[in-house]
Protein backbone atom coordinates (compact mmCIF):
# COMPACT_ATOMS: atom_id res chain seq x y z
CA UNK A 1 0.00 0.00 0.00
CA UNK A 2 2.17 2.80 -1.27
CA UNK A 3 1.44 6.52 -1.13
CA UNK A 4 2.89 8.30 -4.12
CA UNK A 5 3.63 11.98 -4.38
CA UNK A 6 3.21 12.25 -8.14
CA UNK A 7 -0.19 11.71 -9.70
CA UNK A 8 -0.61 8.74 -12.05
CA UNK A 9 -3.84 7.83 -13.80
CA UNK A 10 -4.68 4.27 -14.83
CA UNK A 11 -6.88 2.83 -17.53
CA UNK A 12 -8.09 4.15 -20.85
CA UNK A 13 -11.65 5.03 -19.88
CA UNK A 14 -12.66 7.54 -17.25
CA UNK A 15 -13.58 5.92 -13.91
CA UNK A 16 -17.02 6.68 -12.48
CA UNK A 17 -17.30 9.87 -10.47
CA UNK A 18 -17.21 9.46 -6.70
CA UNK A 19 -18.49 12.20 -4.40
CA UNK A 20 -15.66 14.09 -2.74
CA UNK A 21 -12.95 12.61 -4.99
CA UNK A 22 -10.70 15.01 -6.89
CA UNK A 23 -9.21 13.87 -10.18
CA UNK A 24 -6.78 16.46 -11.52
CA UNK A 25 -7.04 17.81 -15.02
CA UNK A 26 -4.01 18.27 -17.30
CA UNK A 27 -3.34 21.79 -15.98
CA UNK A 28 -3.57 20.90 -12.28
CA UNK A 29 -0.53 21.32 -10.06
CA UNK A 30 0.90 17.93 -9.01
CA UNK A 31 1.82 19.43 -5.63
CA UNK A 32 -1.59 20.79 -4.57
CA UNK A 33 -4.92 19.17 -3.72
CA UNK A 34 -8.07 21.29 -3.25
CA UNK A 35 -9.74 21.82 0.10
CA UNK A 36 -11.95 21.75 1.99
CA UNK A 37 -14.03 18.62 1.49
CA UNK A 38 -17.70 19.58 1.35
CA UNK A 39 -19.95 18.48 4.22
CA UNK A 40 -17.00 17.67 6.46
CA UNK A 41 -16.39 19.79 9.54
CA UNK A 42 -14.93 22.09 10.44
CA UNK A 43 -14.01 20.49 13.76
CA UNK A 44 -12.70 22.15 16.90
CA UNK A 45 -10.65 19.07 17.86
CA UNK A 46 -8.26 17.09 15.69
CA UNK A 47 -9.41 13.86 17.35
CA UNK A 48 -13.02 14.53 16.36
CA UNK A 49 -11.98 15.26 12.78
CA UNK A 50 -9.94 12.06 12.66
CA UNK A 51 -12.84 10.02 14.05
CA UNK A 52 -15.17 11.47 11.41
CA UNK A 53 -12.71 10.93 8.57
CA UNK A 54 -12.39 7.19 9.19
CA UNK A 55 -15.94 6.06 8.30
CA UNK A 56 -16.18 8.66 5.53
CA UNK A 57 -13.13 7.31 3.69
CA UNK A 58 -14.02 3.67 4.33
CA UNK A 59 -17.50 4.26 2.89
CA UNK A 60 -16.10 5.00 -0.57
CA UNK A 61 -16.44 2.32 -3.28
CA UNK A 62 -14.06 -0.62 -2.72
CA UNK A 63 -12.26 1.15 0.13
CA UNK A 64 -12.37 -2.20 1.95
CA UNK A 65 -12.35 -5.63 0.30
CA UNK A 66 -11.91 -7.98 3.27
CA UNK A 67 -15.23 -9.60 2.32
CA UNK A 68 -13.62 -10.78 -0.94
CA UNK A 69 -10.15 -11.78 0.24
CA UNK A 70 -10.85 -15.39 1.18
CA UNK A 71 -13.32 -16.35 -1.55
CA UNK A 72 -12.32 -14.14 -4.48
CA UNK A 73 -8.77 -12.86 -3.95
CA UNK A 74 -8.24 -11.90 -7.59
CA UNK A 75 -11.46 -9.92 -7.63
CA UNK A 76 -10.45 -8.26 -4.36
CA UNK A 77 -7.14 -7.17 -5.83
CA UNK A 78 -8.73 -5.72 -8.96
CA UNK A 79 -11.46 -3.92 -7.05
CA UNK A 80 -9.44 -2.55 -4.11
CA UNK A 81 -9.12 1.24 -4.14
CA UNK A 82 -7.12 3.54 -1.92
CA UNK A 83 -8.34 7.05 -1.16
CA UNK A 84 -6.08 9.63 0.46
CA UNK A 85 -6.41 13.16 1.83
CA UNK A 86 -4.81 15.65 4.18
CA UNK A 87 -6.30 16.57 7.52
CA UNK A 88 -5.15 20.12 8.13
CA UNK A 89 -5.37 22.90 10.69
CA UNK A 90 -6.60 26.33 9.63
CA UNK A 91 -5.33 29.66 11.01
CA UNK A 92 -8.51 30.01 13.10
CA UNK A 93 -7.80 26.78 14.96
CA UNK A 94 -10.23 24.50 13.12
CA UNK A 95 -9.63 21.18 11.43
CA UNK A 96 -10.67 20.40 7.87
CA UNK A 97 -10.00 17.69 5.32
CA UNK A 98 -8.91 18.14 1.73
CA UNK A 99 -10.75 16.48 -1.10
CA UNK A 100 -9.90 12.83 -1.67
CA UNK A 101 -7.56 11.46 -4.30
CA UNK A 102 -7.91 7.96 -5.74
CA UNK A 103 -5.22 8.20 -8.42
CA UNK A 104 -2.82 5.26 -8.40
CA UNK A 105 0.25 4.00 -10.24
CA UNK A 106 -0.13 1.88 -13.39
CA UNK A 107 0.82 -1.78 -12.89
CA UNK A 108 -0.04 -1.96 -9.20
CA UNK A 109 -2.48 -4.83 -9.72
CA UNK A 110 0.26 -6.87 -11.41
CA UNK A 111 2.56 -6.25 -8.46
CA UNK A 112 -0.19 -7.03 -5.95
CA UNK A 113 -0.20 -3.47 -4.62
CA UNK A 114 -2.53 -0.51 -4.30
CA UNK A 115 -1.47 3.12 -4.08
CA UNK A 116 -2.87 6.60 -3.68
CA UNK A 117 -1.25 9.76 -4.99
CA UNK A 118 -1.40 12.55 -2.40
CA UNK A 119 0.00 15.97 -3.36
CA UNK A 120 2.18 17.65 -0.76
CA UNK A 121 0.04 20.75 -0.09
CA UNK A 122 -3.61 21.68 0.40
CA UNK A 123 -4.95 24.62 -1.59
CA UNK A 124 -7.83 26.17 0.37
CA UNK A 125 -8.72 29.51 -1.29
CA UNK A 126 -10.20 30.89 1.94
CA UNK A 127 -6.74 31.16 3.49
CA UNK A 128 -3.45 32.73 2.50
CA UNK A 129 -0.84 30.45 0.91
CA UNK A 130 1.41 28.90 3.54
CA UNK A 131 -1.02 29.49 6.42
CA UNK A 132 -2.41 25.94 6.56
CA UNK A 133 -0.79 23.21 8.64
CA UNK A 134 -0.94 19.74 7.14
CA UNK A 135 -0.92 17.31 10.07
CA UNK A 136 -2.28 13.88 9.11
CA UNK A 137 -1.85 12.15 5.74
CA UNK A 138 -4.95 9.95 5.70
CA UNK A 139 -5.70 6.91 3.57
CA UNK A 140 -7.40 3.53 3.75
CA UNK A 141 -5.90 0.07 3.45
CA UNK A 142 -8.45 -2.09 1.59
CA UNK A 143 -6.90 -5.33 2.89
CA UNK A 144 -6.44 -4.13 6.48
CA UNK A 145 -2.67 -4.40 6.36
CA UNK A 146 -0.26 -2.26 8.36
CA UNK A 147 1.68 0.67 6.95
CA UNK A 148 4.08 -0.13 4.13
CA UNK A 149 7.63 1.05 3.61
CA UNK A 150 6.31 3.36 0.89
CA UNK A 151 3.85 4.91 3.32
CA UNK A 152 6.64 5.59 5.79
CA UNK A 153 8.95 7.02 3.14
CA UNK A 154 6.18 9.34 1.93
CA UNK A 155 5.52 10.92 5.33
CA UNK A 156 9.25 11.17 6.05
CA UNK A 157 9.57 13.10 2.79
CA UNK A 158 6.66 15.31 3.86
CA UNK A 159 8.50 16.02 7.11
CA UNK A 160 11.02 17.93 5.02
CA UNK A 161 8.37 20.38 3.77
CA UNK A 162 5.92 20.48 6.71
CA UNK A 163 6.33 21.13 10.43
CA UNK A 164 7.14 17.99 12.38
CA UNK A 165 5.00 19.32 15.22
CA UNK A 166 2.20 21.90 15.25
CA UNK A 167 1.30 23.85 18.38
CA UNK A 168 -2.49 24.10 18.79
CA UNK A 169 -4.81 25.38 21.50
CA UNK A 170 -5.09 21.83 22.81
CA UNK A 171 -1.38 21.02 22.72
CA UNK A 172 1.11 19.78 20.16
CA UNK A 173 0.14 17.59 17.20
CA UNK A 174 2.85 15.66 15.39
CA UNK A 175 2.88 15.11 11.65
CA UNK A 176 1.95 11.51 10.88
CA UNK A 177 0.53 9.12 8.33
CA UNK A 178 -2.61 7.11 9.08
CA UNK A 179 -4.12 4.04 7.39
CA UNK A 180 -7.74 3.25 8.25
CA UNK A 181 -9.08 -0.29 8.03
CA UNK A 182 -12.34 -2.18 8.39
CA UNK A 183 -12.84 -5.81 9.39
CA UNK A 184 -16.46 -5.86 8.27
CA UNK A 185 -17.55 -8.66 5.92
CA UNK A 186 -20.55 -6.60 4.86
CA UNK A 187 -19.55 -4.55 1.82
CA UNK A 188 -22.61 -2.34 2.20
CA UNK A 189 -21.81 -1.44 5.82
CA UNK A 190 -18.05 -1.08 6.39
CA UNK A 191 -17.09 -0.34 9.96
CA UNK A 192 -14.27 1.89 11.17
CA UNK A 193 -12.36 -0.67 13.25
CA UNK A 194 -9.05 1.13 13.61
CA UNK A 195 -5.99 2.62 12.02
CA UNK A 196 -2.23 2.38 11.91
CA UNK A 197 -0.23 5.52 12.62
CA UNK A 198 3.43 6.37 12.04
CA UNK A 199 5.08 9.50 13.48
CA UNK A 200 8.35 10.55 11.79
CA UNK A 201 9.42 12.68 14.78
CA UNK A 202 9.57 9.62 17.05
CA UNK A 203 9.78 6.84 14.41
CA UNK A 204 7.02 5.07 16.34
CA UNK A 205 4.29 2.99 14.74
CA UNK A 206 1.02 2.56 16.60
CA UNK A 207 -2.16 0.57 16.16
CA UNK A 208 -5.45 2.11 17.26
CA UNK A 209 -8.48 -0.16 17.54
CA UNK A 210 -12.05 0.75 18.31
CA UNK A 211 -14.69 -0.96 20.41
CA UNK A 212 -17.91 1.01 20.55
CA UNK A 213 -16.96 4.61 21.31
CA UNK A 214 -13.62 3.77 22.92
CA UNK A 215 -10.21 3.78 21.27
CA UNK A 216 -7.29 1.63 22.43
CA UNK A 217 -3.69 2.45 21.53
CA UNK A 218 -1.02 -0.21 21.13
CA UNK A 219 2.61 0.48 20.27
CA UNK A 220 3.96 -1.65 17.44
CA UNK A 221 7.51 -0.46 18.02
CA UNK A 222 10.14 1.88 16.65
CA UNK A 223 10.94 1.78 12.94
CA UNK A 224 14.49 0.85 11.98
CA UNK A 225 15.32 0.87 8.27
CA UNK A 226 17.18 -2.19 6.97
CA UNK A 227 17.43 -0.82 3.45
CA UNK A 228 15.48 1.52 1.17
CA UNK A 229 12.48 -0.80 0.96
CA UNK A 230 12.47 -2.78 4.21
CA UNK A 231 11.99 -1.78 7.83
CA UNK A 232 12.03 -3.56 11.17
CA UNK A 233 9.88 -2.80 14.21
CA UNK A 234 11.89 -2.81 17.44
CA UNK A 235 10.20 -2.92 20.84
CA UNK A 236 9.93 0.48 22.43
Amino acid sequence: MVLLWLVALTGCSAPPRVEGVWRPGPDASPEHIPGPLRNFGPYALAADALTAACPLILSKPNATVVHLQETQPEVALRAATEYCAWLYATPDGRYEMSMLSDSSRPGDSVRGMRSCALPAFVDDPRYAPGSLKQIFALHNHPFGTRLSAGDLRFIEAMASVHDWEVLTRKGNIRLSIIAFFSRSRDASAPTCDGFYQYVPATREMMLWTRTGERWKQESHGIVTWLDGRTYRLDAR
